[in-house]
């Protein structure tokens, strides 16, 4: 079984609390046997699979088989040619790990997405932006800490496809198990 999930903010992505009152994966009903397949962050929101099948978190996301995950960041200022080049060729030293290269784009346009509870704070003299990154590896809070390296804090992370699959009609805290066609798409390049 495979199940798409879309994290909400603030949800710890285990089943059980690091802390007593923290919201975790068992607060969402989930049938018992499955485990998240990856992670997101407290901070970040969006597709999170989950899964029960034995050996499908190695196959999805060893670099080897390099599986693209997409996110939207949105992020604070208005992110330089320079800067977006950067996070596109990768090389952004993180913990003494060197980030490989990626997809990057500054959007012309705010997506489509859902408000977040609480909303992103707000300032009057700085503008935020959007990028959208897809990536083939997924070192911890690795967009957060690739988007600051370059001078552009994130501010909002979204996860909104893995492989081909992407479901943006699912809403925070909603999630489905995959039919066969579905769970294919994730194994799309």
């Amino acid at each position: 079984m495979v199940i798409a999930f879309h994290k909400p903010y603030g949800v710890l992505c285990q089943f059980t609390p690091d802390q007593p009152g923290q919201r975790t994966l068992a607060d969402f009903g989930f049938p018992a046997g499955v485990y998240p397949v990856g992670r997101l962050d407290m901070d970040s929101e969006g597709l999170l699979l989950l899964s029960d099948e034995a050996g499908f978190n190695n196959r999805l996301l060893d670099p080897k088989t390099a599986h693209p995950r997409t996110y939207l960041a949105q992020v604070e200022g208005l992110p330089t040619r320079e800067a977006v080049h950067k996070l596109k060729s990768g090389g952004i030293l993180i913990q003494d790990y060197k980030t490989r290269p990626c997809d990057a784009c500054l959007l012309d346009v705010e997506p489509p997405v859902m408000p977040r509870d609480p909303p992103v704070r707000f300032r009057k003299a700085i503008p935020t932006s959007w990028l959208e990154l897809r990536l083939i590896e997924g070192k911890n809070r690795q967009v957060r800490r690739m988007t600051a390296a370059v001078g552009f804090p994130t501010l909002r992370l979204i996860r909104v496809r893995i492989g081909k699959y992407e479901d943006r009609d699912l809403a925070p805290g909603a999630w489905k198990a995959l039919e066969a066609a579905e769970v294919s798409k994730i194994w799309q390049k």
